[in-house]
């Protein structure tokens, strides 16, 4: 069921199945990147997800939600910085309960889902760790999330300084967590052996998040 398609609730009514985000950033054969932005009040629509899923959390407020099938209710209250690793779940939608704006950065991952088309990848196997390529950008790591299939790390950047993120054998994205700038991108994708410089010029420090995508190793190259 995608967006647009009608189902049935269960009193009856028939609910239109909305989109998982309100505007795609980024979009490949691997990974498509959503905003979701919801002021106090506000809400995102009934929607399914049909991929496996990151929320990376931007701006936060207390939520709930809800589930199609009468199911409780979930509240939420993440932290900025914070990510979550979800499944595919049941028909739901969110709503900003708060006094703040919720916002985050919903990554699908699409080989995990959608797109399972098993193609090589975009460039020579490195068994090499990968990132950070300068060794000042490790003290200035955060584990976030560590798992079998993704690793998130927080990289901060301090006012005047400058790191060297290189994508090792699978690829990266670099998710700006103040939302991006004309500057800076608000998520870049890296192809396995690229590189990308975060350089701070401003007085403030600046994080993002670095998104490993492991599953790739294994499912693209038999290991």
């Amino acid at each position: 069921m995608s967006a647009g398609t009608v189902v049935r609730s269960p009193d009856g009514s028939n609910i239109v199945l909305g989109e998982v985000g309100q505007r795609v950033l980024l979009a490949n054969s691997r990974v498509r990147v959503w905003e979701v932005a919801l002021a106090p009040g506000d809400h995102q629509p009934w929607h399914l997800h049909h991929n496996p899923y990151l929320v990376l959390c931007l701006d936060t407020s207390a939520c709930r939600m809800d589930w199609l099938d009468g199911s409780p209710p979930r509240h939420l209250n993440e932290e900025v910085g914070a990510a979550i690793y979800r499944p595919v779940s049941p028909v739901h939608m969110l709503t900003n309960q708060g006094h703040s704006l919720y916002r985050n950065r919903l990554v699908e991952l699409l080989d995990l889902g959608e797109e399972s088309s098993g193609e090589a990848l975009e460039a020579p196997i490195d068994t090499s760790d990968g990132w950070p390529e300068n060794a000042p950008a490790r003290a200035a790591l955060t584990a976030v999330l560590d798992t079998d299939d993704v690793r998130i790390q927080r990289l901060r950047t301090q006012p005047e300084d400058e790191h060297i993120v290189r994508a090792g054998p699978v690829p990266l994205l670099i998710v700006d967590l103040a939302g991006g700038t004309d500057e800076r991108p608000a998520v870049r994708y890296l192809h396995p052996g690229d590189t990308h410089l975060i350089r701070n010029p401003t007085r403030t420090p600046i994080d993002t998040q670095v998104v490993d995508l492991r599953y790739l190793l294994a499912t693209l190259t038999g290991r």
